[in-house]
């Protein structure tokens, strides 16, 4: 009986939720996808056809049982298929906004390949969970049992949250303390409304809370706080702070000429309708100006079309390489497009003029030989420099971590030539007794469902060394 609510793939067409026209979504902060109806969520969910191998649980980080919670969402069964979702994935209903499926589960479907168009797998995933909490499935957390052993947690963001998360549900007191005002990381600060809308993540931040986590914010570590006063309080340590040091540029300081991070951050804590004096002077507000964000990755895309909706007068991106060589989803530059950005290809900023900024000098770039990545590497086209003039530049180029040792005063916390904490990646054991490490402080600037694997990886390792310590401590 369930076969036959399957394999629809060859009958029913490829369709994803309703986007939003360009000219009204461009007006808002609002998410551009509309929500799927329960018959349209089953109807593409009917689609899969059941792979014996999964390619698309294969190619998730998070090894989500897809085809399972897609064959119950057909059925109707969608209480069942939110707790298989919720099984491996601590927040599906963000990793279903904001995951770049076309190059995970999506983009490794095996009805895609077979030119039937893949198989709407975000878009069902956000439905099943947004259903879910709207039906009151999603409760606070309770432990069969509480434990005396408790866990400091370093950051905010999906890594320290999806373990957190874990600990809490084995009893485990865990706290955990940001520098922000506000719990959730780059999800909460960093990602745009249109793309994850802040009462999604709020939902989950009271969750937890409920589920008795604690939260210590606007605690810088290192300075309100030291790192050793967090050891000495709690069985065990988890840093997650993701990393939020900008890449630079040279003689890239001119009034004018702003980092991504702070200028994503401004404009999610307008949304809030907090108090942003760099937002309303209009250093970090794009209004009425002529826009260059410089960069290609996803983050390039959260500022243009940020940029778009506070009223630039143009947005143009500037990327060394070219359209099939960029980092960033080609979803998210179809949508940018749409919505009115100029993408300037093969080409890089060489220096600028003015402070305030009044041009950014640009070079033509053509690709050359592979880099040892296997990309092709850019060169400068000789004499094809031009400036183009701008109000404001941002610079997108990516994150390093901060030199934590130095800011926490810390001996011993060893780091990669990268700058990275120097973590197991199995477990996320760093080189001091008890601490942990996980998402992005370890790899690097990475995915959202990383740092959320890297997390629960992390919760399991430590979940085991507190009973190996109480075994040894009953001994």
């Amino acid at each position: 009986m369930a076969g036959q609510k399957m394999l629809k793939f060859t009958a029913v067409e490829r369709d994803m939720p309703e986007k939003r026209p360009p000219n009204l979504r461009k007006e808002d902060f609002g998410e551009i996808y509309a929500q799927y109806a329960r018959d349209k969520a089953a109807e593409q969910a009917s689609r899969c056809s059941q792979c014996g191998v999964p390619y698309c649980q294969t190619h998730c980080p998070l090894h989500n049982n897809i085809p399972d919670w897609l064959r119950l969402t057909a059925e109707g069964r969608l209480q069942e298929a939110y707790d298989i979702s919720q099984a491996t994935n601590t927040f599906p209903e963000i990793c279903g906004r904001i995951c770049p499926q076309d190059r995970l589960c999506e983009g490794n479907c095996v009805i895609e390949q077979s030119g039937h168009g893949t198989v709407t797998i975000g878009s069902v995933e956000k439905y099943i969970t947004d259903t879910a909490f709207a039906e009151g499935w999603v409760k606070p957390i309770q432990p069969h049992a509480e434990r005396s052993e408790s866990v400091g947690i370093i950051g905010a963001g999906p890594g320290g949250l999806a373990a957190a998360d874990m600990l809490r549900r084995q009893g485990v007191q865990v706290t955990v303390y940001d520098r922000y005002d506000r719990g959730g990381g780059l999800l909460t600060y960093g990602i745009p409304g249109f793309k994850l809308e802040k009462d999604v993540v709020m939902q989950r931040m009271a969750q937890l809370e409920n589920g008795g986590v604690q939260f210590v914010l606007n605690c810088e570590v290192g300075e309100d706080l030291s790192f050793d006063a967090i050891r000495g309080k709690h069985d065990a340590v988890l840093i997650a702070t993701g990393v939020y040091k900008t890449r630079d540029l040279p003689d890239s300081f001119a009034d004018g000429i702003v980092s991504a991070i702070d200028y994503l951050t401004a404009s999610n804590r307008k949304s809030f309708g907090d108090e942003v004096p760099e937002f309303d002077s209009g250093e970090l507000n794009a209004a009425g100006k002529r826009v260059v964000v410089i960069g290609g990755g996803d983050t390039a895309m959260d500022c243009v079309r940020t940029a778009i909706r506070q009223g630039a007068d143009s947005v143009k991106c500037l990327y060394r390489r070219d359209r099939a060589n960029m980092p960033g989803s080609q979803r998210e530059v179809q949508n940018a497009e749409e919505e009115g950005v100029d993408f300037v290809w093969l080409s890089a900023p060489a220096g600028f003029d003015g402070d305030p900024v009044t041009g950014v000098k640009v070079q033509k770039m053509r690709l050359g030989a592979p880099d040892a990545t296997g990309r092709q590497s850019p060169e400068v086209i000789e004499g094809a420099d031009y400036v183009e003039e701008v109000d404001l530049v941002i610079k997108a180029l990516g994150f390093e971590p901060e030199d934590l040792p130095q800011l926490w005063g810390t001996d011993g916390l060893e780091v990669t030539r990268w700058g990275t904490v120097k973590a197991d990646f199995g477990t996320g054991a760093t080189s001091l007794e008890g601490v942990y490490a996980a998402g992005d402080i370890v790899r690097g600037a990475s995915l959202v469902v990383w740092a959320i694997r890297d997390g629960r990886d992390a919760a399991t390792a430590i979940l085991e060394y507190l009973g190996q310590a109480a075994n040894v401590a009953a001994e």
